[in-house]
């Protein structure tokens, strides 16, 4: 032993070995995650000479402690040896890593490698990560030669012309690459690569590697060229797009595998974008009506969701002549997995028609996905009215979805019920306060006796909204009086839904009605047979102190009517409710102090 070390120096490398090397993974696992407070006692130095030497050559063969070492040495780890000029000693381990059989581990390790070159200079970029990607490039099993493939983008506009040159050959042998899996990896890694490439490399190199891909005989390589394809596309001008990637464009909307159509269907509305007007207009369209028509369901579904993207694009004319008639056919769709995206995209096409076509073209089909067996598909609906509403106005849509609106507040499915509840505020806006209490002031009441607990919540929710909405005084008149009225219930639950819902309403009203209207049905409560509800009134009884005891006025109340009720309930036979009631009164008594 060198006799300038002492054992304190030695201690935090020595235990780190010894955990490494038990039997015990959760033991090695959280050794990996101390190495960046090892590395800090260690100190940078005997960090970068004796730690990452250790970990670089200490494989571990469990996954789960090659991820967390993966994950920890890409996070700022070069700060612990001696910051970004010695960054690159990281890359050791990390290569190891790279080439592991584990897909998880490979990812990270690469996702590591990736953040760690951002802060590299040009030289250590040249010297140490441009042989690494070589050698991960070159490796004798498929693993090493996929992790490259993620390597190549990061630092291609880091580095020489020259360089650049080598990576895009490189990168160009693994894209014909025998095995399928490397292949993939650079289908996959292409476009963040073709985005840093000039136009002329784009032509002579970028382009021909994305063709040989895209014809691949593994349709889990073409699925992942549609990005290519639109990343070569934005690079390109409309008239060169359509000479270079018409041919590759029509192969891929009409592939025989239904996935590559699929991840067609799905970046569909990006594509349109970057290929230019004419494009859309002479050859988009047909191909996009074609995946609204698709064979498969999933392929229709993902079609169905760029619907309103897809449009903007194109004239009202075009629109309702091609797109609204295959929205009509899908709305009678077999899958209703396609029915329920149809469902949550269709409301985007209002803005778009305009007032009187969105009235005679999508209000029945609104109408007819409200009816929907499927309750997703009536929730998506019911989700995205405002955008109607905001098109159309409130008349046309009160009169002919407000009775399937009522319909839907007593449907089978408690999401939709909630769904509905969740929109009546912005309904009653619109509605008016005459209109809205003829048509759904009942309605708002009956969801206060629900069955299930989250409508009860949530009708609680509502009315609190309501009261925003048209005022205390409309409140005091329609609400209070029902609510207080379900204290009397012989059923528990009606009771227990009248103390939470005054306990959601209360700071919303003003104190003369809570002293005239709720105090007394809250004070009776309070001696109710049922523990549940006697520990509820605890809680809202300190909910009315904490809204109410900021005016002198307010205290008075608290002190005379509320302490006496708390200081009873501390003594309750019930251990929540003496804990409630406990709370409440110490927040009381604060009020006074």
């Amino acid at each position: 032993m060198d006799p300038g070390t002492s054992l304190d120096d030695i201690a935090p490398i020595a235990v780190l070995m010894d955990e490494l090397r038990s039997e015990d993974v959760q033991l090695r696992l959280n050794a990996i995650h101390r190495i960046s407070t090892i590395a800090l006692a260690l100190g940078p130095d005997r960090a970068r000479e004796e730690l990452i030497p250790f970990l670089q050559d200490s494989i571990d063969d469990e996954d789960e402690v090659l991820l967390a070492l993966a994950e920890e040495l890409g996070r700022n780890f070069e700060e612990y040896i001696g910051g970004a000029e010695y960054a690159h000693v990281l890359l050791g381990p990390l290569e190891n890593l790279s080439a592991m059989e584990e897909t998880l581990v490979r990812d990270k390790a690469t996702e590591s490698i990736t953040k760690i070159s951002s802060i590299l200079s040009q030289a250590q970029v040249e010297q140490f990560y441009i042989p690494l990607v070589q050698r991960l490039s070159h490796g004798e099993w498929f693993t090493s030669r996929t992790s490259s493939c993620a390597l190549y983008g990061p630092v291609y506009d880091k580095v020489s012309p020259a360089v650049q040159d080598d990576l895009r050959r490189a990168f160009a042998a693994l894209a014909a690459d025998d095995t399928p899996m490397v292949r993939r990896a650079a289908a996959k890694w292409l476009a963040p690569l073709v985005k840093k490439f000039t136009k002329q490399h784009v032509l002579s190199d970028g382009l021909a590697m994305y063709r040989k891909l895209q014809a691949d005989d593994q349709d889990s390589v073409r699925l992942l060229t549609v990005e290519d394809l639109i990343a070569i596309a934005a690079q390109l001008s409309p008239p060169e797009v359509k000479t270079q990637l018409l041919k590759q464009i029509r192969q891929t909307m009409t592939d025989k595998s239904w996935r590559v159509r699929y991840m067609a269907a799905s970046h569909f509305n990006e594509l349109a974008e970057v290929v230019g007007q004419e494009l859309v207009r002479e050859e988009l369209i047909g191909h996009f009506i074609q995946l609204l028509k698709d064979n498969e369901a999933e392929v229709r579904t993902a079609a169905a969701g760029q619907i309103p993207g897809f449009s903007k694009l194109l004239e009202k004319e075009v629109v309702l002549a091609h797109i609204v008639p295959c929205v009509r056919d899908l709305c009678q769709d077999v899958s209703q997995h396609v029915r329920a995206a149809l469902a949550s995209q269709i409301s985007g096409l209002a803005p778009l028609l305009g007032k009187d076509a969105t009235i005679e073209h999508l209000l029945p089909l609104f109408l007819h996905l409200l009816k929907d067996e499927f309750p997703e598909v009536r929730l998506n609906i019911i989700s995205k009215l405002e955008l109607v509403n905001s098109v159309i106005g409130i008349e046309p849509l009160s009169e002919s979805l407000l009775p399937a609106i009522v319909e839907l507040a007593e449907d089978r499915s408690w999401r939709v019920r909630q769904a509905i509840i969740e929109y009546i505020p912005l309904l009653a806006d619109q509605l008016g306060k005459a209109f809205f209490d003829e048509s759904l002031g009942n309605l708002c009441m009956s969801w206060l006796g629900d069955n299930v607990y989250s409508i009860r919540e949530a009708a609680a929710i509502n009315l609190k909204k309501l009261t925003e909405v048209f005022g205390v005084e409309w409140a005091k008149e329609q609400i209070v009086p029902k609510v207080v009225g379900m204290g009397q219930h012989p059923n528990y639950l009606f009771r227990m839904t009248t103390v939470q819902a005054i306990m959601t309403i209360a700071p919303s009203l003003t104190l003369d009605i809570v002293r005239g209207d709720i105090l007394d049905m809250l004070i009776q409560l309070a001696g109710d047979p049922i523990p549940n509800i006697r520990f509820n009134v605890a809680k809202a009884l300190e909910t009315v102190a904490t809204s109410f005891g900021d005016t002198p006025e307010g205290r008075q109340l608290i002190q005379q009517k509320v302490v006496p009720v708390l200081d009873a309930l501390k003594n309750d036979l019930d251990a929540d409710v003496r804990f409630f009631a406990t709370r409440a009164a110490q927040k009381a008594h604060a009020l006074e102090a």
